[in-house]
């Protein structure tokens, strides 16, 4: 018989000397929130959450209606039992303290509550991302400075896929599993277990519009990708691209490929695209548990030093054999 995704984290954490079962409480209300964030995306235009909210976000991007909506359901759902001591949000300036009410607990939280947002309104696959992190001992009441870890750090990392069937998938360091939702019963049961990502692939992701701004070490791996067996490769590669990070990062786990939002030269000022703490750190943490590499180009991302809440960097992962390809050109460049 399937476990579900509860019973799978309690006989996980039945390994862990000393484990309290608050980690186990924390997922259940991560599961609770992505159910709810689930409904709202299956009802879409019935209950009138599409479009934008007028309103920008602290990186100056328009929200949709459904990113105040779907942040709103991550603190509610996690600011009452316990297990928090503060969150942090793509959709909000600062972190969010647990309010005095409630009691404070040891991790913190971090959460893009609807990646992907802008497919929402032409139905197309979107996602949640979170990363769960320990407070510093003896921190009471965390500041930004206190989400500054580097994702090798990270006790848990995850991602929900809000597309023909709703899916969690986490890792907590012990490789990754994939839980489908029944949504008969209202629990995510565990579908895919031990998820690798294939060694092999002939599949990369890139937004091609970009190209003029890229680096030569990306221009060289993507023309080479093109060319395929012409050029060199010995097989043809096909493109992929939702802009959608869950789904393109889903797709890697089931059938391998490389996904990339390199740095370019469209806006000097930004170092990258996405964002350090809600998008790379915990999509670098699954993919490296599932088999694959996950780097800026240049250095391994899980590595990284956060320098601020909102820091944006390069990313380049998915197959190992691929990525290393990538990262490689980059050294070569830089020698």
């Amino acid at each position: 018989m399937s476990k579900n995704l509860v019973q799978f984290i309690i006989e996980e954490q039945r390994h862990i000397p000393g484990a309290t079962g608050d980690f186990t409480g924390l997922l259940s209300d991560i599961i609770t929130a992505c159910k709810q964030i689930a409904h709202s995306v299956n009802k879409g235009a019935l209950i009138g959450v599409l479009g934008s909210a007028g309103s920008e976000n602290i990186q100056g991007e328009t929200q949709k209606k459904l990113d105040v909506i779907t942040n709103e359901i991550f603190i509610k759902a996690n600011e009452w039992s316990g297990h928090l001591a503060a969150m942090a949000s793509e959709e909000m300036d600062e972190i969010y303290p647990i309010p005095a009410q409630y009691p404070r607990g040891k991790y913190l939280l971090t959460f893009d509550p609807l990646d992907g947002s802008s497919n929402i309104d032409v139905n197309i696959s979107v996602g949640t991302i979170f990363s769960i992190l320990r407070c510093p001992e003896g921190v009471t009441n965390p500041t930004a400075a206190d989400f500054m870890q580097p994702g090798t750090k990270q006790v848990c990392a995850g991602y929900a896929l809000y597309g023909p069937s709703t899916m969690l998938v986490i890792t907590s360091g012990n490789g990754v599993n994939g839980f489908t939702l029944d949504n008969d019963i209202g629990e995510f049961m565990l579908t895919h277990p031990k998820m690798t990502i294939p060694a092999d692939t002939q599949e990369f992701a890139i937004n091609m519009s970009n190209q003029r701004y890229w680096e030569a070490p990306v221009k060289r791996y993507v023309e080479e990708c093109v060319k395929g067996k012409e050029g060199g490769r010995e097989k043809n590669f096909n493109m992929r691209w939702v802009a959608s990070m869950v789904a393109e990062v889903h797709r890697i786990l089931i059938r391998g490929g490389v996904f990339m939002y390199p740095k370019d030269t469209k806006d000097p000022a930004k170092a990258g695209k996405l964002r350090l703490l809600y998008e790379a750190n915990p999509m670098a943490f699954i993919v490296e548990q599932a088999g694959g590499a996950a780097t800026t180009g240049r250095e391994r991302i899980l590595d990284l030093a956060p320098e601020g809440l909102h820091q944006r960097v390069p990313v380049i992962l998915g197959s190992k054999s691929e990525v290393d390809t990538v990262t490689g050109y980059h050294h070569e460049k830089a020698a």
